[in-house]
């Protein structure tokens, strides 16, 4: 059997499996579920999905992206089962999408690098009816991603920094700018800087060709594991946390931070 025939079965098999649990002779919980009520669990795939391409882990990636399909195929039936549309018109959509939007390959559109193509593909979304280069953006989006896809979109038709020196002075910009909000005890001000500050950082880590939602969910992991570490060698002298002074914890952090560093050495 050829891979293509082997895809073919098991994507059909997957939608005989999800039309049989919502059947009514299938699972009482399965027909139970809405779009609304699916979503907790189709976001918690969809991190869990990113979690292991982070971790590398190319097992339990094969395993989260079937788990993905299933939330996609069992959206597309619930939406069939109420007459609005079909998994084969999901499909039908993102194929023309693709073809419409890659016209150096499908058609005779001539370009000379990636700046061209990701500047083709954002004038092709405004000819199909978009009125902003920002519109289409989810809201609900983590705050470090919706500014690293603002600053790609904004980019791809010119409007960036041309070297990373000007990307750092305004780094440092906008970090005078909140000490003196700070000072002036502008409540308001410091807010804005204070964002202001994050949005100038994911422009630099743009820069720097680094997920700055990666590097970010490294560090607080980095943290965790050195405060547990803290915990536990306190746990050994049996001794508490509120009874431990911020000197001693501080030595503590020192060592495993210190033995970090010897790691990556």
């Amino acid at each position: 059997m050829s891979d293509n025939s082997k895809l073919t079965e098991q994507f059909l098999r997957l939608i005989q499996i999800v039309k049989t649990l919502r059947s009514p002779a299938g699972c009482q919980w399965d027909r139970a579920q809405t779009p609304e009520s699916l979503t907790p669990y189709f976001l918690e795939e969809t991190y869990e999905t990113i979690e292991a391409i982070h971790a590398g882990n190319l097992e339990k990636l094969k395993e989260e992206l079937g788990d993905l399909l299933l939330h996609i195929v069992f959206q597309a039936d619930i939406a069939e089962e109420n007459n609005r549309f079909s998994l084969a018109d999901s499909l039908k959509n993102i194929c023309d999408k693709l073809e419409r939007r890659h016209p150096h390959v499908f058609g005779d559109v001539v370009v000379n690098n990636i700046r061209d193509i990701k500047q083709n593909w954002e004038e092709i979304k405004l000819k199909e009816g978009r009125k902003s280069l920002m519109e289409g953006l989810p809201k609900t989006l983590p705050a470090l991603l919706l500014a690293r896809r603002i600053q790609e979109r904004a980019a791809e038709v010119g409007f960036d920094w041309d070297k990373i020196d000007s990307v750092w002075e305004k780094v440092h910009e906008e970090i005078e700018e909140l000490r003196t909000a700070i000072k002036n005890a502008d409540k308001s001000a410091i807010n804005i800087e204070f964002g202001d500050i994050l949005f100038s950082l994911v422009n630099l880590s743009r820069f720097l060709e680094i997920n700055p939602e990666k590097a970010l969910t490294d560090t607080s992991k980095k943290f965790v594991k050195r405060f547990q570490y803290i915990e536990k060698r306190l746990k050994k002298k049996n001794q508490k946390l509120r009874d431990t002074s911020l000197k001693e914890m501080d030595e503590i952090w020192n060592e495993i931070r210190s033995a970090d560093k010897s790691s990556k050495a």
